[in-house]
């Protein structure tokens, strides 16, 4: 199973960090408060104190010009039936227009699941968002029972994006 590292730090030092394993899986990632560098690897990673993770679920190849990382804290009791609706997904984003991949991260050193998806640029994220395969995608969890919300979710999630940081 491949596992995908997360560190994070200043542009300058990640950029340099990045041509340091440059013959490694990496993608540099920049945000509005932060930057991060993503390592994708079925083996050890060169970062220091990485966030760990492995990688459930994977289309595509990392790369394209925006990404939207949507964290999802479970609980414990709460990760069998997480993992079981994802690995159930309708795959239907892969055929978006713009789509160049996702990854669905399940944590090893802390509670909260990240789904990753790369586009060609943002407006081909919120055409995905305004689709009907959008609604199709996201009807089991708007279906949900509330009270299996509050049992599995112990905070609500949140979405980050970034702009991919292209190599010059």
């Amino acid at each position: 199973m491949k596992n995908m590292y997360i560190t994070t730090g200043t542009l300058e030092y990640l950029q340099k960090l990045k041509e340091n394993v440059s013959n490694e899986n990496t993608l540099l990632l920049e945000g509005k408060d932060h930057v991060m560098l993503l390592h994708e690897t079925n083996g050890a990673t060169v970062f220091q104190e990485p966030r760990r993770y492995e990688v459930l679920d994977a289309a595509g190849e990392l790369g394209g010009a925006f990404a939207v990382l949507n964290n999802i804290p479970v609980t414990d009791e709460g990760r069998p039936l997480f993992e079981y609706r994802f690995s159930q997904r309708t795959r239907l984003i892969e055929k978006e227009p713009g789509f160049v991949a996702i990854r669905v991260l399940r944590p090893l050193s802390n509670d909260t699941y990240i789904i990753m998806t790369l586009w060609e640029g943002e407006e081909h994220f919120k055409n995905w968002q305004r689709s009907k395969a959008y609604e199709k995608a996201h009807e089991r969890r708007n279906a949900a029972n509330q009270e299996e919300q509050q049992t599995i979710f112990p905070r609500p999630s949140y979405v980050t994006t970034y702009t991919v940081v292209q190599q010059s």
